[in-house]
């Protein structure tokens, strides 16, 4: 169990900065967009760090409130929840 959970948080994560350099590659070329609903949800269901790291290394949406300090939050919820379950033993046995 755990090993799949490893794995599917690198799939995507990897999906999630793929996403932002789609979007940022769409920006340049004006053309149709990735909704910003999109690249949040990819982040809460654990694209987290792809998106971030993707925000930066593409230099997307790094200008927009709702982004540099969303994301941020949203890898601080879920850092605060992986400890609250591993405490618990739910998670990681």
């Amino acid at each position: 169990m755990k090993n799949i959970f490893i794995y599917y948080l690198i799939l995507i994560n990897i999906i999630a900065f793929i996403t932002m350099y789609i979007d940022k590659q769409k920006a340049i070329n004006h053309k149709w967009r990735v909704k910003e609903a999109t690249l949040f949800l990819l982040s809460i269901i654990g694209g987290s760090l792809g998106t971030i790291l993707g925000m930066y290394n593409f230099r997307h949406k790094t200008k927009h409130l709702k982004f540099t300090l969303g994301i941020p939050l949203i890898i601080l919820i879920q850092i605060l929840i992986f400890l609250f379950l591993k405490d618990t033993s739910f998670i990681l046995k």
